[in-house]
């Protein structure tokens, strides 16, 4: 079996993907009934639960869980951030960069050693 150290932030990425077309996809398409936006995001987030359940299920016990939070977190800003300019048209700025690494320093602070 392949390590969790490589499946887990796999699986999360390829979750993510989903869960922001889930989530923001339908934002092209605003001539598109609430209802059916709801629906065709539901749709795509049952397809995002099959990677983000066993993701957390593979990756607990090497990760505790809050290192699997804050690790999901910066997994979806990265993922979210490809997304915006690429499929949104949107432009990066300077405060989404100062976010993110705001994050990543969360994730040098999760994976710090106690003891």
């Amino acid at each position: 079996m392949t390590s969790p150290y490589f499946l887990t932030p796999l699986l999360l990425v390829f979750s993510n993907v989903l869960m922001t077309f889930a989530w923001y996809g339908h934002l092209k398409q605003p001539a598109w009934p609430l209802w059916l936006a709801v629906v065709l995001s539901w749709g795509i987030a049952f397809f995002e639960y099959c990677f983000a359940v066993p993701a957390n299920r593979i990756g607990y016990g090497t990760f505790t869980g809050q290192q699997l939070k804050v690790m999901q977190e910066v997994i979806t800003l990265a993922v979210f951030a490809v997304f915006s300019v690429m499929f949104l048209g949107e432009q990066l700025r300077w405060t989404y960069f100062a976010a993110m690494a705001c994050l990543v320093a969360a994730v040098v602070f999760i994976f710090l050693p106690v003891d």
